[in-house]
């Protein structure tokens, strides 16, 4: 399936809700490339969704599924990389454990995004050990393949330093038996919500959908925040920091229109309406050929389901290795 003389990466997502185009700039974007280059492992990460999702499991493995023929739509091909389920390869959970016990809760407590979730997700109950341990599932994600990077962008440097600390911690007491994870730098474009807030996110309910029929894309451009200072179109408009703007550049191939709207909104000389439409079109354009490819995946779905169970038996006989390895570093092997 995978040729093991490339380095190997190691990714995941959560199957949390549907994936949307922050996800595809974002994270299948950057994967994609990816799989030319390296042995890719790309993984639902099923387990970590249960640290905030616990309360209600019933889409999760639906969500999985529709997740995994996004991955295959947007361009990942399971004849280049392995795709798994987290929860399919056990290992994962007996070295999180292991990790456990070498590592301060203080090292914990300190990542950013621990407090930052809390705060954002008050509707959801944090206080649970899967939560606080979420860094030591996601560092046994990465060590069980002895993965040489992990995709990250610049802001999530910091997050795998944790994952680095770890193992070498964890090397200082049982002699360098797994691999430090190196960031491997990608363009992580993050698109504002369709609401003007910082990112997109399913939580905040501010995005477009893969999975959007081209109606429904064409109501949510129309809504979309612009400049709101800008109450006529024959008042000049701002550009910079506009949403609508944001996605033009992203999602538009035709430059020449692209700047051309812009000469205009800033001269006072174009509406919302023109420029949204134009943009609701690009984006249908873009989207059209990677909705046929998810239709397609989803009609077979015994075939999607083979490839994550032949993916998860692939990737299980690697952790086998790998904690076969650990185990006996650790000495707690009986004969």
């Amino acid at each position: 399936m995978t040729s093991s003389r490339k380095a190997r990466v190691v990714s995941g997502m959560r199957p949390t809700g549907r994936l949307h185009l922050g996800h595809l700039v974002g994270a299948l974007g950057n994967w994609v490339p990816l799989q030319d280059q390296y042995d890719c492992f790309y993984f639902v990460a099923d387990w970590h969704a249960l640290s905030s999702d616990f309360a209600d499991t019933s889409a999760l493995t639906s969500y999985a599924y529709e997740n995994v023929a996004d991955w295959i739509a947007a361009g990942l091909d399971p004849e280049k990389s392995t795709f798994f389920i987290q929860s399919l390869v056990p290992e994962h959970a007996e070295l999180c454990l292991l990790l456990s016990m070498v590592v301060p809760v203080p090292w914990l407590e300190r990542v950013p995004t621990y407090k930052e979730q809390q705060e954002n997700l008050k509707d959801k109950d944090l206080s649970s050990i899967g939560f606080l341990a979420y860094p030591l599932l996601q560092t046994a994600d990465v060590a069980m393949y002895d993965a040489s990077f992990v995709p990250v962008g610049d802001d999530q440097v910091a997050h795998l330093e944790l994952a680095r600390e770890v193992v070498r911690r964890f090397n200082n007491f049982f002699n360098d038996v797994l691999v430090e994870p190196q960031p491997l730098l990608t363009t992580f474009a993050r698109l504002p919500g369709l609401d003007g807030g910082k990112k997109m996110s399913k939580s905040l309910g501010n995005t477009i959908h893969l999975s959007d029929t081209a109606d429904d894309v064409r109501k949510k451009v129309m809504r979309m925040y612009t400049d709101s200072k800008r109450v006529r179109a024959d008042i000049p408009g701002t550009v910079e920091g506009n949403p609508v703007f944001t996605y033009h550049d992203a999602f538009n191939p035709n430059k020449e229109e692209v700047d051309d709207l812009k000469t205009r909104y800033r001269a006072g000389r174009v509406g919302d309406v023109e420029v949204k439409t134009k943009l609701a079109q690009a984006l249908n354009a873009h989207l059209d050929p990677i909705r046929e490819r998810r239709s397609a995946v989803l009609a077979r779905p015994d075939r999607l389901k083979e490839i994550l169970f032949e993916g998860s038996r692939c990737a299980r006989v690697v952790a086998e290795e790998t904690m076969g390895r650990v185990r006996e570093a650790v000495k707690i092997r009986y004969r």
